[in-house]
């Protein structure tokens, strides 16, 4: 057996060259979502900076070539500024509104990448915590801030059209393309971790349906505002308390099964210190804030100005843009061949926000006083429901070809279509800070 067959079969049996764990050494607390963003990531020159003679500025040259130029994608953080400075100068709200969107997209690659330089420092458990928590950093924050200035409706889109996003438009891209570029290949992969996300989702989903279920038993002229809320409120804890058993599912009891999808790739090290990292966390954390409050703020500006509904914004544009970063990164991996990578951030993506983000809002806005409920409506709510149910029956025998990727890219393109048409008044859904919707907007909804 030649040494090239020796990694192999180590690698198909989890084992490293010393006798240890192949996936022990490989582990170090990442997800899948920074797997992939890893892939628009570029190599530094330090010979830039090592003439520098003063010790204090060479470093922190250093980590702003690892953290500011470290990425494809920085060709946009002009755009950050350029937001700040239409925000100042009163230029159009479409222009602050488009300017923010743009900045959110590197921004939120960079803080994948700074919390797995952190996870180097803290451990897989702690590391995988953090990421499993700050993986849709920039999706909880935007929802918060629409949440602080009540505009209900933009939160429960942009939360619902990164579940959709994830599921059919990542998902559905990655199978397509990667079917495409592997039609001499037979593409597998392992159902388990898409087994358990599709209970995750699916349990979601029943949450979800319960309180538009409740008020149409309830029929016309009966008030189940409130039954709809203490509702919503219980199930939104028991949603957090299954994401904590699922964070503890993997990354303690069954971490093999997630760890699987990282089998062939490359220890790395961390170019950056812990201190470093966690600086420019807290700083990437606060632009993301600034430039999320410029997003909600100006969203129906953008609206009127473009001709386009605030539920197409929303659902459509906001969820593509932020999470550009993760969805080249699975695409490309699925050009490879490496499903387990592609599926793990569509499906944790979706998990993550359906049982963490969701519910946290709700708990949030049950602490300040603000109405929020777990009732999406109808048309939102049976397109969330319609493409859990569609995912799990395409991800049910463990194999893939192009053409469950053009189902799933065709779905998402329907789904687009429909929000595009489907316009509501902008003050229908929103509602005041500790007020209870009318009946005329709850039919309404």
């Amino acid at each position: 057996m030649n040494s090239q067959q020796e990694v192999v079969w180590s690698l198909e049996n989890g084992y490293g060259g010393n006798g240890s764990s192949c996936k022990e050494i490989i582990w170090n607390g990442k997800t899948a979502q920074t797997v992939t963003s890893s892939i628009l990531r570029k190599k530094s020159d330090p010979v830039l900076v090592s003439n520098v003679r003063f010790k204090k500025l060479r470093q922190f040259l250093e980590n702003l070539q690892e953290v500011i130029l470290g990425t494809k994608l920085a060709v946009l953080f002009p755009a950050i500024p350029l937001a700040v400075a239409a925000d100042f100068y009163n230029f159009g709200r479409p222009w602050i509104f488009a300017l923010s969107l743009l900045g959110l997209t590197p921004l939120a690659e960079r803080v994948s990448f700074l919390t797995e330089q952190i996870a180097y420092y803290t451990g897989p458990t702690v590391g995988g915590l953090l990421n499993a928590t700050c993986g849709n950093a920039t999706e909880l924050i935007i929802a918060l801030f629409a949440l602080y200035q009540n505009k209900i409706h933009v939160l429960k889109y942009s939360l619902l059209g990164s579940v959709l996003s994830n599921l059919l438009l990542v998902l559905g891209t990655s199978l397509l393309c990667g079917g495409l570029a592997n039609l001499r290949k037979e593409q597998r992969y392992d159902r388990k971790q898409a087994d358990v996300n599709s209970l995750l989702l699916l349990l979601g989903l029943l949450c979800h349906m319960l309180p538009l279920m409740f008020r149409y038993a309830a029929g016309p002229g009966t008030s189940t505002a409130n039954a709809t809320l203490q509702l919503s409120r219980a199930s939104s804890i028991l949603m957090l308390i299954a994401y904590i058993a699922y964070i503890f599912f993997q990354l303690k009891t069954h971490r093999q099964l997630f760890e699987s999808q990282e089998e062939d790739e490359e220890e790395e090290k961390a170019v950056i210190s812990f201190w470093s990292a966690f600086s420019w966390l807290v700083g990437m954390t606060a632009i993301i804030a600034v430039l999320s409050e410029y997003v909600v703020g100006t969203i129906e500006a953008a609206s009127d100005s473009w001709g386009i509904s605030v539920s197409f914004i929303s659902i459509i544009l906001l969820p593509i843009v932020g999470n550009a970063a993760e969805h080249a990164g699975s695409i490309i991996f699925a050009f490879k061949n490496k499903l387990d990578i592609s599926l793990g951030v569509a499906l944790g993506s979706a998990t993550q926000i359906s049982m963490f983000v969701v519910p946290l809002c709700v708990i949030v806005a049950w602490i300040i006083g603000i109405y929020m409920d777990l009732d999406f409506s109808l048309l939102e709510t049976g397109c969330l429901g319609l493409t859990i149910i569609i995912v799990a029956f395409t991800l049910q025998d463990g194999t893939s070809h192009y053409m469950k990727g053009i189902v799933l890219f065709l779905c998402y393109i329907a789904i687009a279509a429909c929000f595009f048409v489907h316009k509501i008044p902008q003050n229908e859904s929103t509602v005041k800070p500790g007020a209870k919707p009318s009946s005329c907007v709850l039919l309404a909804a």
